[in-house]
């Protein structure tokens, strides 16, 4: 009896849950697959966008940020619209993994087809055909020369490079440096990351006692940060300064 009255009361909850694993209001968008709507950390399920200082090759085969390009193009697309997340898991940053739509239309199919995000494969096939279409289009990154944003990550240096321009000699050496130089890579992303003599990654604000000495160059591995969540998402605390 107590079986059946408990088994009763799962499947009478599971409509509940279904309803609370979406995720619905205004999203403030980190970079290509990363947001927030709320207080949830939002990451876009089957894709792989560049991170903001990535950077990529143009049809001059002159480097350009691609990956800040990819955030303000999807900001630009839906960044005022109510999104819809359907969670499926959460990851081991706590990021929710989530497919959103805005009215009806997927976001990562409207990424990836436009060339500013590609078909994350080991973790699903749905994008694909729209890899394709985008590659065929020489759409967002296509139209250059870039490597995928999983080997950025981790600096890979067999990695291929991709894109519709022949890249020069060098490429993959140019391709796989940030765009964490000198200048942020944009007016919204002047957080700065520096790793200190333990090995740390510490990340500075404006009102950092340190920031106006923090020198940013590549060889030191520094970089930029937008927000404070693309910072501790990077593995960064706050300088205790």
């Amino acid at each position: 009896m107590f079986k059946t009255l408990l088994t009763a009361g799962l499947l009478l909850s599971l409509p509940t849950l279904a309803v609370a694993a979406d995720i619905t209001g205004v999203p403030k968008i980190r970079d290509g697959d990363q947001l927030m709507i709320g207080s949830v950390r939002i990451r876009l399920a089957g894709i792989d966008a560049p991170s903001t200082d990535q950077l990529c090759l143009n049809t001059k085969t002159e480097r350009w940020t691609c990956g800040v390009a990819a955030r303000d193009e999807l900001i630009k697309h839906a960044g005022s619209k109510t999104w819809t997340c359907h969670a499926r898991s959460v990851d081991r940053r706590g990021r929710t993994m989530a497919r959103c739509e805005v009215g009806g239309e997927d976001i990562q199919k409207w990424l990836v087809r436009n060339g500013w995000a590609l078909a994350h494969t080991r973790m699903s096939h749905d994008y694909e055909a729209d890899e394709k279409a985008a590659r065929e289009a020489r759409a967002g990154m296509w139209q250059g020369a870039f490597i995928a944003p999983w080997d950025w990550r981790v600096r890979n240096k067999k990695t291929t490079v991709l894109g519709a321009v022949k890249p020069p000699d060098g490429a993959n050496a140019i391709l796989l440096a940030s765009a964490s130089g000198p200048v942020a890579p944009s007016p919204d992303c002047t957080i700065k990351g520096n790793v200190n003599s333990a090995g740390e990654c510490i990340y500075h604000q404006q009102t950092s006692r340190w920031y106006t000495q923090i020198k940013m160059k590549i060889s030191k591995g520094t970089r930029w940060f937008c927000s404070v969540e693309e910072a501790e998402a990077a593995g960064c605390r706050e300088t205790r300064r």
